[in-house]
């Protein structure tokens, strides 16, 4: 199985909102900062997010977007299928025609493995995951970095 760069970005997104939920809308532009991730990728996964009830938008002055949900009802495998993606380890995407038509000789392996991973992600809630004292402390030095750049962008303009 190989997630694509469209699943592990939906999820680090998804991180940093639940991560700051508390303080208030994020913007794209401070995740895309932060997380190094393209805006304009970040506006075409937030709207697939969106549409499927993880993320809701907040306009005007402090706007940007927050979770639709609470963290603790969101799970990585929710993100992961909300952008289109999935689990699937099998060849034939399950549909049992993995050898010339036909089922493959391990198809059950992979079928049982694909299941396997959908439940472990299915099992990690965002709330669980951002708690994580190693997870909270990349944030931590990531929300230093934020605040060291916007410092320099801001002494900088004056």
């Amino acid at each position: 199985m190989k997630l694509s760069t469209k699943g592990r970005y939906a999820v680090t997104a998804m991180m940093d909102l639940a991560i700051h939920d508390r303080i208030g809308p994020v913007t794209l532009a401070d995740i895309s900062q932060c997380q190094g991730i393209s805006l304009s990728y970040l506006e075409q996964l937030f709207a697939k997010l969106r549409k499927h009830g993880l993320v809701e938008g907040v306009r005007g002055p402090g706007g940007g977007y927050r979770l639709a949900k609470p963290a603790d009802r969101i799970t990585v495998a929710n993100i992961i299928t909300a952008v289109d993606e999935n689990v699937d380890v099998t060849r034939c995407q399950g549909n049992e025609d993995c050898q010339q038509g036909d089922r493959c000789l391990t198809h059950e392996l992979w079928k049982d493995l694909s299941q396997q991973l959908y439940g472990f992600l299915d099992g990690i809630t965002l709330a669980q995951f951002a708690n994580r004292p190693e997870v909270q402390a990349v944030a931590r030095r990531q929300d230093r970095e934020i605040n060291r750049h916007h410092f320099i962008f801001r002494r900088s303009a004056a």
